[in-house]
């Protein structure tokens, strides 16, 4: 256990990516650092626990990547899935620091590996994590507690004494007993609210109690809260958050990457009422699978479902429930308790407007619908081939948008618009400012190691100037 008496140049409040790139960046810069985590030690790390990879500019192919992912096609990829709600120079500073990320991640000891089979369009975008986002996380761990950076479990912030944006102290619940922590800077790096669902419902309403938490259930916004609370400006819209489709069987907390579908492109997908509603076939999964969260929670009892043929059985990750089966669309309609005759027309619907084309999920493909609304874009085939498949799904939050607004040296923002003296910010609780809507797969744990990064090294030459 650490000697609380003693004063920490950097505390940081979290345990998942960012706040590790944050305690390794200042122990590196002669700081001495404390994290707090507030889950157990076998749940430590948040989300970046469910994690498989991250996404950083590049300029050619490597060991692992096929191909060049410059820093303008980032960032024309970042603008459009944020639909342009993005502080830009965050956002372009965030992209120029990913080129150096993959080998500063690199030498704390994590691993890569290529891009796994059935992740669409990620193999040169992405770079993959040998043994996923625990492994990613045990090695940043090993390094940290190597540097000497003290690490304590279970920690449960439940204070923050902070005057005129000037950090002082922290109080945690530590074994039972309240302890004051004292710090010379602040890095607070612990998550969003997502797994607080009376939070949710002051946005979402009665919808949130059907909403499933992807990640970890520790993640209930309590910092951010005492942040805002004690004059932080906040940036972000709360309604916003990456909120993907999750088998709708999955648990209501932690059930992690397993429990995505990865196959709306392959098929169709259906309302409680059996009516499609939105394009399919859009863009490439991986710029549009954080929309459908949200988009099934716009429907009926926020419930919707998967619906595709033997074709494309095989030409996607699966989850961990089997879908459910049927020879007939109609048997299908009734296992999933749809009305067997308003499927049956939507499927035929769907066949007939189908225009043949040369079918190639790694394209943008000209197999699409004519004369259906709603469209579905690219690689539309018939559902003709049996037997059928379904994968019932809900909205599955994995982190909100609302949080903390900070510079480029991820200083917290302080509400009269003037920079904070020592506290900073790193994560999912700063995500907002470069998400303002939307997502695409791995940017999450870019901003998590970037902004961790410059959090740790920033704070520790704030202390020790």
């Amino acid at each position: 256990m650490p000697d609380f008496t003693r004063r920490f140049d950097v505390l940081i409040i979290g345990g998942g990516n960012a706040a590790l790139c944050a305690a390794i960046s200042a122990r590196r810069t002669g700081a001495s650092v404390l994290v707090l985590e507030g889950a157990p030690k076998f749940y430590r790390g948040g989300n970046t626990r469910h994690t498989r990879n991250m996404r950083c500019a590049h300029d050619t192919a490597t060991q692992h990547l096929t191909g060049p992912y410059t820093e303008d096609e980032f960032w024309n990829d970042l603008k459009l899935v944020t639909q342009g709600h993005t502080d830009e120079e965050l956002a372009r500073f965030m992209i120029a620091q990913s080129k150096e990320m993959l080998g500063w991640i690199g030498e704390q000891g994590v691993r890569f590996q290529p891009s796994l089979g059935g992740t669409l369009s990620l193999g040169r975008t992405n770079s993959f994590f040998l043994g996923g986002g625990r492994a990613m996380l045990n090695a940043l761990y090993l390094t940290a507690e190597a540097l000497g950076v003290e690490v304590v479990y279970d920690a449960e912030v439940i204070g923050l004494d902070i005057g005129d944006g000037v950090f002082l102290s922290a109080q945690a619940r530590i074994d039972g007993q309240a302890v004051t922590v004292r710090a010379g800077a602040l890095i607070a790096a612990a998550g969003g609210f997502e797994a607080n669902i009376e939070w949710l419902k002051q946005y979402w309403g009665a919808a949130a109690d059907n909403f499933l938490i992807r990640g970890t259930p520790y993640n209930r916004g309590t910092i951010l809260r005492m942040l805002l609370d004690h004059g932080v400006q906040e940036v972000g819209d709360p309604t916003q958050c990456h909120a993907v489709a999750i088998d709708a069987r999955s648990p209501r907390f932690d059930g992690g990457i397993i429990t995505r579908l990865d196959c709306v492109v392959f098929g169709v997908v259906l309302n409680k009422h059996a009516e499609r509603f939105y394009d399919e076939g859009e863009d490439f999964w991986p710029k549009r699978y954080a929309i459908w969260g949200r988009l099934i929670a716009g429907q009926p009892d926020q419930i919707a479902y998967i619906v595709f043929d033997a074709k494309s059985l095989n030409a996607f990750m699966p989850s961990l429930y089997p879908p459910i089966t049927a020879p007939t669309v109609r048997e299908l309609a009734s296992k999933l308790e749809l009305d067997p005759d308003r499927m049956d027309a939507t499927i035929l619907s769907f066949n007939s407007a189908v225009i043949p084309g040369s079918f190639d999920h790694t394209i943008l493909d000209d197999c699409r619908t004519e004369g259906l609304t709603p469209p579905k874009t690219h690689w539309a085939r018939p559902l003709d081939t049996p037997p059928y498949y379904a994968y019932p799904v809900r909205p599955g939050i994995t982190f909100t948008y609302l949080g903390t607004r900070v510079n480029r040296d991820a200083r917290m923002i302080m509400s009269n618009g003037r920079p904070s003296a020592n506290m900073f910010a790193a994560g999912e609780i700063m995500a907002g400012n470069v998400l303002g809507r939307g997502y695409a797969a791995g940017i999450g744990m870019t901003i998590g190691s970037v902004f961790g990064r410059v959090a740790g090294r920033t704070a520790a030459m704030t202390v020790r100037n």
